[in-house]
């Protein structure tokens, strides 16, 4: 290359907007960039870091000492996490026998002794996640690194390696809860469109608008006023009648599932009857429908499916270019930008929950996502508070589970983006949720999907530093559990992933509580399945026992989605494993903890009596330990048969702690330890001063007994 060529080369700005490295236009640098600008797209202009060549890798090393552990090296993990996760990842078939998930281990290196306290503050290996698990009928499907069900793999795996080979109940073993069955054969659809029901169309409609709010919005505020309409007259057999029976098949889930089943097949066949090549706005709406619809009962695999035909009829039409939507009109340009946010989110939310890629993105996209006043102030407005929160998990699982790798760093980046949302959108959505007067029953539930999206978020970004936790607090050493760490930047993560598990559960709880909450609502079944699993580990890695009130409302909440959502059925009854093996975990460590505790205090009074002696001098002090510790292991096996039982998931329960009276002495204390060791000097051995003083037992008589009562008179 001539030297011209390469001054202009250089003379390149060092890094580029996201949106200008996409498409491939010159960038100057600036926030936001004049280009960004131009297409009145100022709030999308973001930076990201620029990504190192191999050539630059291949300097580095070269300049590195062979001695000098590798960077990549230098970011594993400890090498009991590291060796944890290859026995981990060792076992990673599924254990009903059907398929492989042949998953590598995290990278790992044995000069972890010599790392410095600045590295180790580095860069997290995210686990590989992703594997193939079983359907209803038994075929394989992928779910990837991100999804819930891919963290609940791994949480499995982890608490049976190193709790408990049973610690979870025979019925979460399998996973059916990726596709559900039809509880009944399909019917073929009739030619003509199915009976409708008129008396009860517009409460289906408000049923559809408290399910769809901050999750799509394909309509303008006259939607019941409309179907009314449309239900009242002559109905021809147009896209307009499909889009209608959709609306009311999924207003009708929770009233009279067998006609809304009716309705949906109807509109299913007349929406793939449309893709004649002549598709519209109406196709697109359509099939989003049939999506929501296979979402709210429990296909979500054909969801994903079906979403596929939507987003690329939206592309056919121009959706996602706002001055292609200007064309039409005002309304109709609003209604369009609309579409595409509302494709976002459920692309969005199908793609994170099953750890798949999107089929939308916003290479070519030019739909604003926020709106202002004349001030310059946001608008508040649900579905873009929706779509911007959905548009940083995005990232998230882009910038770390696509990437294998999380730094603190990176997480610097995104938690700059999580507390930019807060501050516009959290004090106003937690207006909505206190304030029920002023706000529809729809609102509400849409605010409370929108915080439980913020919650995961940030759950979803910290959940690798939870896990990095709960391998060392849960390793081999004996003191893992007993002594954690100190507080550094890895463990305020760990902590930040439980606080946001938390704080999800207790807005859902009260709804529900309200009966605000429609017992359809796929996306906070998934998002509360995710904090349930957060919760358990908290518990069970003794992160507060507080945890266990939190968990059990999650599996209350849960209780109620499962109602009508067999997804959620299964969820619950995976957390109320986990709770009760977190429960017997630290029911098992406390009565060790007290089990060496009472080996020094018991000698000082004879609690044992002689003959106790007598009995236990055959037996050593380690079998008689060893022998209590396992003794929960015998309740463990009872409790288990009642572990779906209701009253053991009381919030007012407790752990039942072990009592002195429901000990057998003599195999807690030997003779050896108790009596026979016992020095004849210790009580004139306990500090320096003389043993014939004695401990003044009323300090406040000192000094002539001056004592002033008037407080006391």
């Amino acid at each position: 290359m001539d030297a011209p060529a390469q001054g202009i080369i250089r003379s390149r700005i060092a890094n580029a907007c996201d949106g200008c490295k996409a498409r491939k236009v010159k960038c100057d640098g600036k926030t936001p960039c004049s280009y960004c600008i131009r297409r009145q797209r100022p709030s999308t202009c973001k930076y990201s870091h620029p990504r190192r060549t191999r050539q630059r890798h291949a300097a580095d090393a070269a300049r590195t000492p062979a001695s000098t552990a590798s960077p990549r090296a230098s970011r594993s993990s400890p090498p009991s996490t590291a060796a944890a996760v290859r026995s981990t990842r060792a076992t990673s078939l599924d254990d009903d026998g059907h398929g492989a998930a042949a998953c590598r281990g995290m990278r790992h290196s044995g000069s972890a002794a010599r790392r410095s306290s600045v590295m180790e503050e580095d860069d997290t290996e995210v686990p590989l996640e992703a594997r193939l698990l079983c359907d209803a009928q038994g075929k394989l499907i992928f779910i990837g690194d991100c999804a819930p069900l891919s963290f609940f793999q791994s949480v499995r795996q982890l608490v049976t390696s190193r709790v408990g080979q049973n610690a979870f109940a025979p019925e979460t073993s399998r996973y059916s809860v990726l596709e559900n069955a039809p509880a009944a054969p399909v019917a073929s659809h009739e030619p003509s469109p199915p009976a409708l029901r008129r008396e009860g169309v517009r409460i289906a409609v408000q049923d559809y608008i408290l399910i769809t709010t901050s999750l799509v919005d394909l309509f303008d505020e006259k939607l019941e006023s409309d179907v009314a309409f449309w239900a009242s007259h002559q109905r021809a057999e147009n896209l307009t009648t499909t889009i209608h029976y959709l609306v009311l098949a999924i207003g009708l889930l929770k009233t009279d599932e067998a006609t809304s089943r009716t309705y949906f097949e109807y509109g299913k066949a007349q929406a793939f009857n449309s893709l004649n090549g002549s598709m519209g706005v109406g196709t697109v709406h359509a099939f989003i429908l049939v999506t929501v619809y296979m979402l709210c009962s429990c296909q979500i695999n054909n969801a994903f499916l079906v979403f596929g035909i939507a987003s690329r009829a939206a592309y056919s039409v121009g959706v996602h270019r706002t001055e292609v939507n200007a064309r039409f009109g005002p309304e109709i340009h609003r209604q369009r930008d609309r579409t595409w946010k509302s494709m976002r989110i459920v692309d969005l939310f199908l793609s994170v929950s099953m750890g798949r890629p999107p089929a939308t993105s916003d290479v070519d996209c030019t739909v604003p996502y926020r709106a202002t006043d004349l001030e310059g102030n946001e608008v508040f407005d649900l579905l873009n508070a929706s779509v911007q929160i959905m548009l940083i998990t995005e990232g998230i699982v882009t910038e770390i589970y696509s990437r294998k790798k999380i730094s603190l760093q990176l997480t610097e980046g995104i938690s700059k983006q999580l507390r930019e949302w807060s501050e516009r959108w959290l004090h106003p959505l937690k207006d909505v949720l206190s304030l029920p007067g002023e706000h529809t029953k729809a609102q509400i539930s849409g605010a409370c999907q929108v915080l439980a999206s913020y919650y995961y978020a940030v759950m979803l970004v910290s959940r690798p530093f939870l896990m990095y936790e709960l391998f060392r607090r849960l390793g081999d050493e004996p003191n893992a559990a007993r002594y954690p760490a100190m507080s550094n930047g890895k463990s305020k993560l760990a902590d930040a992933c439980i606080e946001a598990a938390s704080m999800m559960v207790d807005p859902i709880a009260e709804l529900i509580e309200q009966r605000v909450l429609h017992s359809r609502m796929p996306l906070l079944v998934s998002w509360l399945f995710a904090s349930s699993l957060v919760l358990g580990v908290g518990l069970l890695g003794n992160f507060g026992r507080i945890l266990e009130k939190y968990t059990r409302i999650s599996i209350q909440a849960l209780d109620h989605f499962a109602q009508a959502d067999t997804h959620a059925t299964q969820y619950s009854l995976i957390a109320q494993s986990l709770l009760n093996t977190a429960l017997e975990h630290l029911e098992k460590r406390e009565l060790q903890e007290r089990l060496r505790r009472t080996e020094s205090s018991s000698q000082l009074f004879g609690l044992i009596p002689q003959e106790s002696r007598a009995r236990g001098s055959a037996v050593s002090p380690a079998t008689q330990a060893n022998s209590t510790a396992a003794s929960p292991a015998v309740s463990t096996s009872q409790r288990r048969h009642s572990l779906f039982d209701r009253s053991l998931f009381n919030p007012q329960s407790t752990v039942p702690s072990p009592r002195g009276g429901d000990l057998d002495p003599s195999s807690l204390f030997g003779p050896g330890d108790v009596f026979g060791g016992l020095d004849a000097n210790f009580w004139s051995n306990q500090g320096n001063e003389d043993p014939s003083s004695a401990l003044n037992l009323f300090p406040l008589l000192e000094g002539g007994g001056g004592i002033d009562l008037a407080h006391y008179l």
